[in-house]
Parts: structure tokens; sequence; C-alpha cells
């Protein structure tokens, strides 16, 4: 086993690793969560490290005037590309591997996703070595309003929403952002509604149903995306045995079966 932490990027109090740093403890993983916010300071590199794991915020991908530790976070993710180390975004980390290589993100101009939604895999994300065995009928929480808008060079998109949001998408061979919140119950997002509400009221929406739809979906979303904890291990962890066959260069595989993670 891998006797380095993953580094684990929080950018605010109200955005925990949630059920994804449960899950990786559980799956063998050490974790080192860094608060910037708080005055952690970021390493230069991740030597020393694992793996990098870049949690959400309310924060804009571009907002270093008032979150300074936002490009030593695209660094960490450029670094992640070049050494080919595994690495995972989450929502604005996310947003950040995508402006990081070379991508861009704006504003929905459809408005806010949010509510138990479904991924809509695209044909690229069955080969997927991350995500491959989670393809299906797919729920996740999403809580965003900006999104990518234009992917960076060589990034293969996953997953879209119907009307062609990027839900998902491999940005480097080790480096994978989802736009949803696989960390994240009914625990986690209410704060986040409580936040949102005085906008919520203007614009007529029950935030509370919402809510209320995550909480009904708790088992089917811990049963889903504890799967996707086990495979960002997998990267990682040495006691992992995979059953796939060798993992390209490109991070596609030809056989998605899930690995066997030994006690």
């Amino acid at each position: 086993m891998s006797s380095a932490p993953v580094l684990v990027v929080e950018h605010e109090q109200t955005c925990p690793s949630g059920w994804m740093g449960e899950w990786l403890v559980e799956a063998g993983a050490a974790l080192d969560v860094r608060r910037p916010y708080a005055g952690d300071r970021l390493p230069a590199s991740l030597a020393g490290h694992a793996g990098l794991l870049v949690l959400g915020g309310s924060m804009g991908a571009y907002d270093e005037a008032t979150c300074p530790w936002l490009g030593a976070v695209k660094q960490l993710l450029r670094r992640a590309a070049e050494d080919g180390a595994p690495a995972l975004g989450i929502c604005l980390g996310h947003q950040l591997a995508a402006v990081a290589l070379g991508g861009r993100v704006a504003r929905n101009p459809r408005g806010q996703q949010i509510g138990v939604l479904e991924v809509g895999w695209l044909p690229e994300a069955r080969e997927d070595r991350l995500l491959g065995p989670l393809v299906g009928d797919t729920p996740a929480v999403q809580w965003n309003n900006d999104v990518v808008v234009e992917l960076p060079p060589g990034a293969v998109p996953l997953a879209r929403t119907p009307t062609g949001e990027l839900q998902c998408a491999r940005f480097a061979p080790t480096v994978w952002g989802v736009q949803w919140h696989p960390e994240a119950g009914e625990q986690i997002v209410r704060p986040w509604a409580e936040q949102d509400r005085d906008q919520a009221v203007e614009r007529g929406v029950d935030l509370d149903s919402y809510v209320a739809d995550v909480a009904a979906a708790t088992d089917p979303l811990r049963r889903t995306w504890s799967v996707l904890a086990d495979r960002f291990a997998a990267l990682f962890l040495t006691d992992v045995v995979s059953e796939t066959r060798p993992i390209g260069r490109d991070g596609r595989t030809d056989i998605g079966k899930n690995p066997v993670l030994r006690p």
C-alpha cells in the first residue's frame, strides 16, 4: 500500500470531502487535507503525495483576487497532468482542472443546475479506467452555476446533460473532473440551500424540495459513488489487484471490470 497521503484541497468549510473522504479512508488511503482559506499552505508540487483531490466551493475558477490560493491549485493540477499523478476535481475542482490545462469556464446561460440529476454518459466513458464501471443509470447531486464551456486540448468529454453542458471529462490521462458532487448528501447540501435561499426565493425556486430529493436518494447515491472512490484509490494503492487489461497512456482500458480491493 502506498504510504503517501492523498492531497485534499478544501476551499470552504461548507464543502468538505464528505463521503469521498470516508470511502477513500476505508479503501486504505491516508488524507492530507489542506484548508488554504484557513491559512494552510499548499505544496509547490505533489512530491510526497499519492494523488490529488480538489473539492468544490462557491467561488469561481477565476477568482484569484479574492481566493489567492486558486493559482496554486491550478499549478498542482498542471503538475498532476505532467507527472502522471492521479487527480480528481469535483465541481469547482473540475472547473479549475479545465482552466489549468487550457480550457474555459463561464456562467451557464441556462441557469443553475441543482438537485439529483442523471449523468448523461457518452460512449467514450465506457472505456475510461476511472469511470467506465459507473456507466448506466446514474444519479448525481449537482449544485452549480458555472460550467466548462471549452475543453483543454486533448481532453475527452465523458458525460453531458441533455442540453449539452459538460458533466465530466478526462482532462489528461490521469486527471479527471466531475461537475457533480459524489461527496455530498443531505448533511452537506442543506447548508448550501440556506446560503442560496434569498436568491432562490426571488426566482421562485423551492430549495427544500431539492434537499428532500437528495435525502431520498441517499442509498443509491452512496452505492454509486463509493465505486468512484474505490476506483480512484485503485490508481495509487499498490494492494489493489486489477482485473482489467493493462492501461494505456490515453487513460483507457479494454475491459471495464471493477478492481478487487484486498483487505
